[in-house]
């Protein structure tokens, strides 16, 4: 299977630099068949991958020569800087000259080009952004949603279920990953509306492994969920208190596989799951071992068809 993945080099707190320093690390990992296209100011790619000893003609470079900011309005920049990385690397989305597209720069841009471009799939109402957790267990774990939309509906819940579900099967290798809700308490009776009425629909559904409510204490422990479902405002709180459980265990000198695990560079981005089209979105403050994940994560993406396996999911109906 050929690939093309565009890279932002121009997104993220440390750009170009990073990003390219990270492209050139996954280079070699990544299968002869695929191809990163790097959209960004070209002679600055360039001097870094020299700096490096790189041959950039490893790389296809689309020259760009604005920048979405994170301190941009996401719409209006997309719009008016047609010629920004984020901007015409969707193009080349929308186009299907490239099999997905990588960033560590505005989230708000990346999903204002995923709107205006390659749309959400049909049947999704909101997209999700997950993360991935490590459990005590070994395994790893599926969060959604993480921030993309902190005011979600019972409906959200349950396709956030469905995504994280797929994404689980798919990309982590769980043959029936175990959904959970996030409550209050484990009895369906708890919670909020919100929670109450989500945890009706997940119950009744039957396209994934819905187990009930995951409390606070539950989610890490890996014996009971594989996927943990909320809506942004809390899986964002989550996964603040999670990275921040390895940059405590570092300033107290605590070594441990476990808390090393939490680090966000080894996962370097995540998937927005419903998108039209294999988007993957990283850390702003992404270093190159978080950026040649975030790549490396993209080719995986795209090799799986993951946005294929989803609309099949969707079209199946329920209890069917």
């Amino acid at each position: 299977m050929r690939m093309k993945i565009g890279i932002d080099a121009m997104g993220g707190d440390f750009a170009p630099l990073n990003v390219v320093k990270g492209a050139i690390d996954a280079y070699n990992c990544l299968q002869q068949n695929t191809k990163l296209v790097l959209f960004g100011d070209e002679e600055s790619i360039i001097k870094i991958c020299n700096e490096n000893n790189f041959a950039a003609n490893n790389f296809e470079i689309i020259n760009t020569t604005e920048v979405i900011g994170m301190d941009d309005h996401p719409a209006k920049a997309f719009s008016q800087k047609s010629n920004s990385s984020i901007t015409v690397g969707f193009e080349y989305l929308a186009k299907k000259q490239i099999d997905g597209i990588a960033s560590a720069g505005s989230t708000g841009a990346m999903m204002v080009g995923a709107v205006y471009t390659v749309k959400f799939i049909e049947g999704i109402m909101r997209p999700c952004i997950s993360s991935n957790a490590p459990l005590l267990n070994g395994g790893t774990a599926v969060i959604a949603d993480v921030g993309l939309n902190v005011d979600c509906k019972p409906d959200n819940l349950l396709q956030y279920a469905l995504l994280g579900s797929i994404y689980a099967k798919e990309i982590l290798g769980y043959e029936n990953p175990r959904i959970g809700l996030v409550n209050v308490g484990e009895e369906a009776e708890k919670g909020s509306l919100l929670t109450k009425a989500a945890y009706e629909l997940m119950e009744a559904d039957g396209r994934f492994n819905f187990i009930g409510n995951v409390e606070g204490h539950e989610l890490f422990t890996g014996e009971k969920a594989d996927v943990i479902i909320c809506d942004g405002f809390t899986g964002n709180i989550i996964l603040k208190q999670a990275e921040s459980n390895y940059r405590l265990a570092k300033k107290l000198n605590i070594q441990n596989d476990f808390f090393d695990r939490f680090n966000y560079e080894l996962y370097g981005g995540t998937p927005v799951l419903g998108a039209n089209a294999p988007i993957i979105i990283g850390h702003g403050a992404s270093t190159p071992l978080a950026i040649k994940n975030m790549i490396l994560q993209a080719e995986s993406v795209i090799r799986v068809n993951l946005i294929d396996k989803i609309k099949k999911s969707l079209s199946i109906k329920k209890n069917g």
